[in-house]
């Protein structure tokens, strides 16, 4: 344990926020990610830090950061927790920046569609309080419940709702930054700039390694006035992936398109599974003559394309599921690999990719489960989210079976020209393929601009580059 550290933090902030307390740095050793979870379980548990920082407010978070640079203390920022690739792994010489105490709600401008928030607010609370104004943030990822707004802007995240409303990066119109350097950068609040280099884009994505956000102002929507579903049946995943591409290109937006193959189609829907058809489900809303217009023109696509209506109880069936977060210790009990990985590819790479890195998936010895859904639709691609669980014969070779999978999907995506993320971020599980992702000038210009920002290296290192 780091001693002088701890009693500095607490001269700077106060004891009350500074935390040695067992069960606080056992829970704050890592986030959600499998391979943490399946190190814990097979007795290789990620160490605690040397303290738990708490701030109650941004002065608090300016102290911290000085008092951690001043003595080359490393400051391991969490969130609430939820992320899946290992971008917080805990070190017995490290503090870990406990941002859950800065939950207030600044402001909602209903005249402007503002909302500024604080880092460690909550996604579900903060839609809560827009709700209760008539507003909505449009932005919903799966984990709403279990993860922070800073979170998101960190990992760059994006929300089911993303194909009519954008992601993470859409949606912030200012960050509140406290840099590694204890100043604190506030961004702009204006709906458009041509002031140099968006400077919000600096922290999006950026995994705690730039510096610390601490409070949020985001883009927020009225409520829509009108929610239909649909949903359709495509021959084949390339058929619905054209489908897909049909509807957005022709300027209809529903905010949530997701399409499954027939392996997830019979996982998830079983009473809409069809044989080896794939199932497209959407969600229109906005003002009522909008989504009568879109529905329509949706159907007569499809039509054209050859694909049929599907039953409406798929949706209300993914709305009843939709933010639930599941357990791994089910999987880890039975000695099950499991996870999920989600990629990004133009239209014209994206069947590609998906053909490729599930053949790949297949190869492997005692493989269960392989399959994908897409989730995210745009203009010019497509996302996609690979599923994979396995059962190895023998428990030791669960660590070696899960980074293989990690491995083919990623070079299935990389050789096949797509990106190897969309949304989960980097973290340690993505962190060796991003010269592949990049290039090495790119990985050069995120070193460099480490260096200028963070010289002592003490923002959450070792993770998105090394």
């Amino acid at each position: 344990m780091n001693k002088p550290i701890i009693e500095l933090l607490r001269k700077a902030v106060g004891r009350e926020k500074i935390s040695t307390e067992e069960h606080v740095l056992q829970e704050r050793r890592h986030d959600y990610s499998y391979i943490s979870q399946l190190d814990d379980f097979q007795g290789r548990p990620a160490p605690e830090a040397a303290c738990v920082a708490i701030p109650a407010d941004t002065a608090d978070v300016v102290a911290i950061v000085n008092t951690c640079r001043e003595n080359s203390v490393a400051l391991i920022p969490f969130g609430l927790g939820s992320g899946v690739v290992a971008g917080v792994i805990a070190h017995p010489d490290a503090v870990m920046l406990d941002m859950s105490g800065m939950k207030r709600i600044r402001k909602i401008d209903t005249h402007n569609l503002l909302a500024t928030f604080e880092a460690g607010v909550r996604g579900s609370d903060a839609e809560a309080a827009l709700v209760k104004q008539g507003l909505m943030l449009g932005h919903y990822p799966q984990s709403i419940e279990v993860s922070s707004v800073g979170g998101w802007v960190a990992t760059r995240a994006s929300g089911q709702f993303s194909s009519a409303y954008g992601s993470i990066e859409d949606i912030v119109m200012a960050l509140e930054v406290v840099l590694p350097n204890g100043e604190v950068l506030e961004t702009r609040m204006t709906p458009r700039a041509a002031a140099g280099p968006n400077l919000n884009e600096l922290f999006l994505g950026s995994e705690g390694t730039l510096g610390i956000v601490t409070a949020v102002t985001i883009s927020v929507r009225w409520q829509a006035e009108k929610r239909e579903y649909s949903a359709f049946y495509a021959p084949d995943m390339e058929k619905g992936f054209e489908l897909q591409r049909n509807i957005i290109q022709h300027g209809w937006e529903p905010p949530v398109m997701r399409q499954y193959d027939a392996t997830e189609v019979k996982r998830l829907f079983p009473d809409q599974f069809r044989g080896k058809d794939s199932l497209l489900i959407m969600v229109h809303e906005g003002p009522t003559g909008k989504v009568a217009a879109e529905i329509k023109e949706i159907l007569e696509i499809a039509a054209d394309l050859g694909c049929e209506p599907a039953p409406v109880e798929a949706v209300d069936k993914w709305f009843v599921d939709r933010n639930h977060v599941s357990t791994f210790e089910k999987y880890l009990k039975q000695g099950v690999v499991v996870d999920t990985i989600e990629i990004a590819a133009v239209w014209d790479k994206i069947f590609g990719i998906y053909e490729s890195a599930l053949a790949s998936l297949n190869e492997v010895e005692n493989i269960v489960v392989a399959s994908a859904h897409s989730s995210h639709c745009y203009r010019s691609g497509l996302n996609l989210y690979f599923t994979f669980a396995v059962l190895p014969s023998n428990s030791s070779q669960m660590a070696d079976v899960y980074k293989d999978c990690w491995r083919r999907v990623i070079e299935a995506t990389y050789k096949g020209g797509g990106g190897i993320s969309h949304h989960h971020g980097i973290g340690r599980n993505r962190r060796d393929w991003m010269p592949a992702e990049v290039g090495e000038t790119g990985v050069n210009l995120l070193k460099t601009l480490k260096a200028a920002l963070d010289p002592q290296g003490i923002m959450n290192p070792g993770v998105l580059i090394k």
